[in-house]
């Protein structure tokens, strides 16, 4: 098989185990040789970040810190204008052009792929892993559903670069930042949602409504 990467992009706003859970189980079904975490600067399809850039990034460093199967990119942080996913993966595509790269969304983000910028161009240069929950069957619209059956991988597929959709069972931790926001604005304790060195640093700076 070819040596591969997992790419999961986000506003991590904080990072949680929703994020990290579902991601590690890819990387193992998968084989990949790690995940690279690649914080949002100004995500286009969502509200802006609470926390600044520079927290989310330790955040996401504290998150993943002694586990070599994570990696924190902050290419888009470093990018002017809104983060485009099709912007990272050609970047990244000239950084690996011998690897095969795997992109991470749930299945709310891909029901809603057409919105993407580009988003015809995203298996030009990455294959597109659907994270679903168990016996999960998305409701497509036609030509999401045709899009995903032309290029739905089979047995064959992981000899290529990208190309291809891969739906993958995982565990869906029914945990989102904005719960965890809420529960630390409420003063209540958000301990087994995230690693303790996020809360830590939360704590410390002050986020989400602490005092």
């Amino acid at each position: 098989m070819t040596e591969a990467i997992g790419i999961l992009g986000g506003t991590f706003d904080p990072i949680h185990y929703g994020h990290l859970r579902p991601a590690l189980e890819v990387a193992e079904t998968l084989g990949l040789s790690h995940i690279r975490l690649i914080p949002n600067s100004i995500p286009p399809h969502r509200p802006q970040p609470i926390a600044t850039v520079e927290q989310r990034l330790t955040m996401l460093k504290l998150a993943v810190e002694g586990h070599p199967r994570f990696q924190v990119d902050d290419r888009e942080l470093n990018r002017q204008g809104e983060s485009y996913t099709i912007d990272t993966l050609v970047d990244l595509r000239d950084e690996f052009p011998d690897k095969a790269l795997y992109l991470l969304v749930g299945t709310d983000a891909f029901l809603h792929i057409q919105t993407w910028h580009r988003w015809h161009e995203l298996l030009e240069f990455s294959h597109i892993v659907v994270m679903q929950r168990p016996g999960e069957l998305p409701v497509m619209n036609e030509q999401t559903q045709a899009w995903y059956q032309q290029h739905l991988a089979d047995k064959e597929s992981s000899i290529l670069l990208c190309g291809k959709i891969w739906p993958i069972a995982v565990t869906q931790l029914m945990v989102s930042a904005t719960q965890i926001r809420k529960t630390i604005a409420d003063k209540c304790n958000p301990q087994f949602l995230l690693p303790d060195a996020v809360i830590g640093f939360i704590n410390q700076a002050s986020l989400y409504g602490v005092e």
